[in-house]
């Protein structure tokens, strides 16, 4: 590459970045007022994180039971398409953002990325999961029709874990992941066997089910009360994100539930 390459590359990487930011700071526009509020004790911060699995935007979903109970194999796919296509790669953003974090939660965060990888073990890797199911229901044989709010999703978390002014909200981005996961995986999971995938295509959602329930308790023990006790400056940084993260779910969710032709539901 000549010296006027990179000068190009690096004053086109500037635009993009201005840009990706000011989209960033829009979205956070409407997030800072609520996140204001969240305690900055590090117990009580812990309990308000909790509630968000019941009370936080997106949750209880109707897409979920009727994914579990009556999508066709067709719908089904085109749900896993927009999934597959926004997903961001959790292990990759956890890595990011453990960068110079305090070491306790680097640890966890350690221990959480070690479990994504499949603890050395290539079988157990989170990612190929993903793309062993996206294989079975031959997803890269659809049509690219991927709705901007799931491709919106994964640009939220890229933007939060590669920009180190929101390495705070990438923490609770991605700790509200772990935290609300659970649920819809196992709702995806029972959908998918109702439909006959077999056991191997959904180790990844099988998984996710019940992993991520342990991985939320140790973010919350080791991760969101140690850094909040240590600064209560942080609660709202961190509260930003896990709703900033909600918020873009709740959007994929009420654009898929158009896409599917059920928009008249609403999450409870």
């Amino acid at each position: 590459m000549s010296e006027s390459d990179w000068h190009v590359d690096l004053e086109q990487e500037v635009e993009l970045r201005k840009l990706e930011l000011a989209w960033l700071e829009g979205e956070r526009a409407r997030i800072v007022p609520v996140a204001e509020h969240a305690p900055r004790d590090g117990a009580r911060f812990v309990d308000w994180f909790q509630n968000l699995e019941v009370v936080g935007p997106g949750q209880r979903d109707p897409l979920f039971d009727w994914l579990a109970t009556h999508a066709t194999l067709d719908q089904m796919r085109w749900f896993l398409r927009q999934e597959v296509d926004g997903e961001a790669g959790f292990e990759d953003l956890v890595a990011l953002t453990q960068l110079r974090m305090p070491e306790g939660p680097k640890l966890e965060l350690a221990r959480n990325y070690a479990d994504e990888m499949g603890r050395g073990h290539a079988s157990g890797m989170h990612g190929p999961m993903l793309a062993r199911l996206a294989a079975e229901l031959a997803l890269d044989e659809m049509p690219d029709d991927t709705v901007w709010e799931a491709r919106a999703l994964g640009n939220l978390l890229c933007g939060l874990a590669t920009n180190r002014r929101y390495a705070y909200q990438s923490i609770g981005a991605l700790g509200v992941i772990e935290l609300t996961a659970p649920r819809r995986a196992e709702l995806v999971n029972s959908g998918l066997k109702r439909l006959g995938m077999s056991p191997h295509a959904r180790q990844y959602y099988a998984l996710h089910a019940t992993l991520d329930v342990k991985h939320s308790e140790a973010w919350n023990r080791e991760i969101l009360g140690p850094l909040v006790a240590q600064n209560g400056a942080l609660a709202p940084l961190i509260a930003e994100g896990a709703l900033l993260r909600l918020h873009a779910g709740a959007r994929c969710f009420a654009r898929y539930r158009r896409e599917l032709g059920f928009a008249h539901l609403r999450a409870a």
